[in-house]
């Protein structure tokens, strides 16, 4: 019974960290990631895509970032869709592709990243701490019907908060080497 509950804690704490990596790949470094601009919304036909549905994005050199659209009419919404995400990024076209040079951090962009990576990190200690919630909640109904001993929800508690300690200190070691990344000039 406690284990189905652990197993359960387990995959939603898991799940968190991934959402953390996913979250802070967006977050600009030096170098140019096709994961900055994946996410930018583009009107396909009327209705809001992610702009890597409508086209492969490269990163051909360290600071530069080319799309590929499937179709030729879409360069246009997806050059206006890149200048209104507002990430800082100037597209150009050719006509075939679209080039974005990314430009380098200032010092000041930079610390702004870390306070949002910290914030990341944050919210993700809240959905582990909220996950243990959940799984005590669980816990407590199947001491109070009966279904486990008291000593056994002890020890299944201790065993849960041994969890929740090792997924709090994953979040913190992602959130820690992307501020290295970001910090390194």
């Amino acid at each position: 019974m406690t284990d189905d509950v652990m197993k359960d804690a387990e995959v939603h704490m898991q799940k968190a960290i991934d959402a953390l990596r996913r979250e802070l790949l967006t977050i600009r470094t030096g170098r140019a990631t096709p994961a900055l601009v994946e996410r930018v919304m583009v009107e396909y036909y009327g209705v809001p895509t992610p702009l890597n549905q409508v086209a492969g994005i490269t990163a051909p050199e360290a600071r530069l970032l080319m799309i590929s659209p499937w179709e030729k009419n879409m360069i246009g919404p997806i050059e206006k869709a890149i200048q209104k995400a507002e990430l800082g990024f100037n597209p150009s076209n050719d006509g075939k592709v679209i080039r974005i040079a990314v430009p380098q951090l200032t010092e000041q962009r930079r610390r702004e990243f870390v306070k949002l990576i910290k914030q990341h990190v944050e919210d993700c200690r809240v959905a582990i701490r909220n996950i243990r919630r959940h799984a005590l909640n669980d816990l407590k109904e199947l001491e109070d019907e009966k279904l486990i001993a008291e000593d056994e929800h002890k020890r299944a508690t201790e065993k849960l908060q041994t969890l929740v300690d090792r997924y709090i200190r994953d979040a913190e070691h992602v959130g820690d080497a992307k501020e290295a990344e970001v910090m390194e000039v």
